[in-house]
C-alpha cells in the first residue's frame, strides 16, 4: 500500500547479517496462523480510533438534568457490580447498592411489623429442612412468632421442619439459608434481651436475604428508582449493621485532588 511504502522508504537501511532462525513452518501451519494475525493494511485512515467503549456496557443512563437535582443525584453508572456513582448538582455519591437496599428492606418490614405484621407468601412445593432434634425444638417453639414475620413453619417429623410460607417482601429467596441464619440469631439471645430487640434483630437478618446483591448488574432506571427510595427513607445512611450506604464528594474536593485549585 501507499502507507507502507512510505513507512519503508523511512526505514534506514540495515547491512546484511547472517539470520539464525527456527525451522520455517509448513504452508498449512502458516495459513492458520496468517488468518489469526492483523489485517495487512496499515494506512492510517483505516485505523480504528481509540475508544474507551466496553463490549458489554453495563448501562447507558439517559442524561436527564432534573435528575441531578435530588440530594442523591442521578445515576450515571456501576462499577465492579456493586458500586452506584450518581452525579449531583456539586459533587459524585457512591453506593453501595447491597448495603442501602438491605437498609431500604429492613425499614420496609419493620412498617409492616407495626401495622399488621409482615404479609406471606405460600410456597408452591414446602421446604423441607433436616435439623438436629434440638434446632427444631428451638424454632417449633417460636413458630406462633415467626407467622407475624410472615414465616410459616411446621414439623416434618423427627429431625426436620418443613416451610410453607416465607415474607412476601422477600421476593425468592432461599428457606434452607434464611432458617439457618435464624436459628443462629436465636441462638445468641440471652435471657435478658428485651422483645423488641429480638423482633429488630430478625427483620435484620431477614432484610440480608431480600436485598439487591453484590455483584448484580442494575438497570439506569432500578439505580434512580434506588436513590429516590433512600432520599424517602429514614435511617438510610447507614446499613442494619452501622455502616455508611454512601459517601459522597463534592466537586470542589475532586478538583483539588487534581490540583485545579
Amino acid at each position: 500500500t501507499v502507507a507502507r511504502a512510505t513507512l519503508g522508504a523511512m526505514r534506514p537501511e540495515i547491512p546484511h547479517q547472517p539470520i539464525y532462525q527456527m525451522d520455517r513452518p509448513s504452508a498449512a501451519v502458516r495459513n492458520v496462523s496468517y488468518q489469526t494475525q492483523a489485517p495487512e493494511n496499515f494506512g492510517f485512515a483505516e485505523a480504528p480510533a481509540p475508544s474507551a467503549r466496553i463490549d458489554d456496557p453495563v448501562i447507558e443512563p439517559a442524561q436527564d438534568p432534573q435528575q441531578t437535582d435530588h440530594p442523591l443525584g442521578a445515576a450515571r453508572g456501576q462499577v465492579h457490580e456493586n458500586y452506584i456513582i450518581a452525579q449531583t448538582q456539586d459533587g459524585i455519591v457512591i453506593v453501595d447498592q447491597h448495603a442501602a437496599h438491605e437498609r431500604l428492606v429492613y425499614e420496609r418490614l419493620k412498617k409492616q411489623m407495626a401495622e399488621r405484621g409482615v404479609a406471606a407468601q405460600a410456597l408452591l412445593i414446602p421446604e423441607i429442612i433436616e435439623l438436629s432434634a434440638g434446632d427444631c425444638t428451638m424454632l417449633l417453639e417460636l413458630a406462633n412468632e415467626f407467622s407475624r414475620f410472615g414465616l410459616g413453619i411446621e414439623s416434618f417429623g423427627n429431625g426436620a421442619i418443613a416451610v410453607r410460607e416465607t415474607p412476601a417482601i422477600l421476593g425468592e429467596v432461599n428457606a434452607k439459608d434464611l432458617i439457618l441464619d435464624l436459628l443462629d440469631e436465636i441462638s445468641d439471645w440471652g435471657s435478658s434481651q428485651l422483645i423488641q430487640e429480638r423482633i429488630e434483630a430478625i427483620l435484620s437478618r431477614m432484610a440480608c436475604h431480600g436485598s439487591i446483591r453484590s455483584g448484580r448488574r442494575m438497570r439506569a432506571e432500578e439505580m434512580n428508582a434506588l436513590l429516590r427510595e433512600m432520599e424517602a427513607t429514614p435511617h438510610s445512611g447507614q446499613c442494619n449493621h452501622g455502616r455508611p450506604t454512601y459517601v459522597e464528594l463534592k466537586l470542589s474536593d475532586i478538583e483539588r485532588l487534581f490540583g485545579r485549585t
